[in-house]
């Protein structure tokens, strides 16, 4: 469900003529013409000013929700073509849909400003918008069709292979992953936290809190180290499941007994498909452009105007 924020406060906040810009179309009285790149609108559901707005426009919060400021302009500027083509995907040709069909959380001005910090905020949310702004218009496609644009904050070292179902997300290296914060996390549950949780799982099995690891098997791992199938009790659960249940940061975990406690030890940030956002601002840092950590990320898909 969208958070609902009035955007033009925050934007009035940190850059008075941007906000009047960007919210009334004008500056000085003078009407600006839409670029082909802002004809398409989201249709807001309520407490903002204007029944609708832009994609482009809308996209500056969204990116902001998605990635760090500080990550570096041209991964920024990656993360927008990847927003956009989401927001793209789901539009589906349509010229408007409405905000609540993109299920994305969208900032509120309080949660930036926790995020960034007030003397950061102008600095980071103009990162924000130039990035949105240099890649105007631009999606990503493979085949000539707009992708599923995967991604996540930092894999294992690699990213992982589902190239079966989709032939862009194929596993490739970025080893600078390691040196995300957060990128390594130990979880400690007790028997009836863990047994709690996992009966949670929707349609899941039964688990006893007594010789709890005899219950515990892992089926198979894939090569970059995420758990595909694990046994709990009497019932197999996917990574993702047993992740989400136990609030870790991704699939790719290990249970060990920890004192007769559960402990999850758990690398990477995200699902670990797709652009891994810490590899695109390490490559940015490195001189690539946006294009290049697209397809470096997405092998065989390309950048393209979405409004051709």
């Amino acid at each position: 469900m969208i958070k609902k924020i009035v955007m033009s406060l925050f934007l009035a906040l940190l850059f008075p003529t941007v906000a009047t810009l960007a919210w009334t179309g004008s500056v000085g009285g003078k009407e600006r013409q839409e670029s082909s790149g802002e004809t398409k609108r989201i249709v807001l559901d309520g407490g903002t000013q204007l029944s609708s707005v832009s994609v482009e426009e809308y996209l500056w919060g969204i990116v902001a929700e998605q990635i760090p400021a500080d990550y570096g302009k041209e991964a920024l500027k990656a993360q927008a073509m990847v927003a956009r083509t989401y927001i793209y995907g789901i539009m589906d040709g349509a010229d408007e849909i409405p905000e609540s069909s993109l299920d994305l959380d969208y900032p509120s001005e309080k949660s930036l400003e926790e995020q960034w910090g007030k003397e950061n905020a102008a600095e980071y949310f103009q990162n924000i918008k130039t990035a949105v702004e240099e890649t105007e218009g631009q999606v990503i496609v493979y085949d000539g069709k707009l992708i599923t644009p995967l991604f996540h904050r930092a894999s294992t070292g690699r990213t992982r292979d589902k190239s079966g179902e989709l032939p862009y997300i194929k596993s490739v290296e970025s080893p600078q992953d390691v040196e995300a914060d957060g990128f390594l996390q130990m979880v400690v549950f007790s028997p009836a936290e863990f047994a709690a949780r996992i009966r949670e799982i929707p349609d899941g099995g039964e688990i006893g809190e007594e010789n709890l690891f005899a219950q515990i098997q892992t089926v198979s791992v894939d090569g970059q180290g995420y758990v595909e199938e694990i046994q709990i009790g009497t019932a197999s659960y996917s990574g993702e499941e047993v992740e989400y249940a136990l609030g870790l940061a991704s699939p790719a975990f290990t249970l060990e007994d920890y004192g007769g406690n559960v402990r999850a030890v758990v690398k990477g940030i995200g699902h670990g498909c797709g652009l891994s956002q810490y590899g695109a601002r390490k490559r940015a840092e490195e001189g690539w452009t946006a294009e290049e950590i697209i397809e470096y990320f997405y092998p065989g898909a390309e950048v393209a105007d979405g409004e051709e």
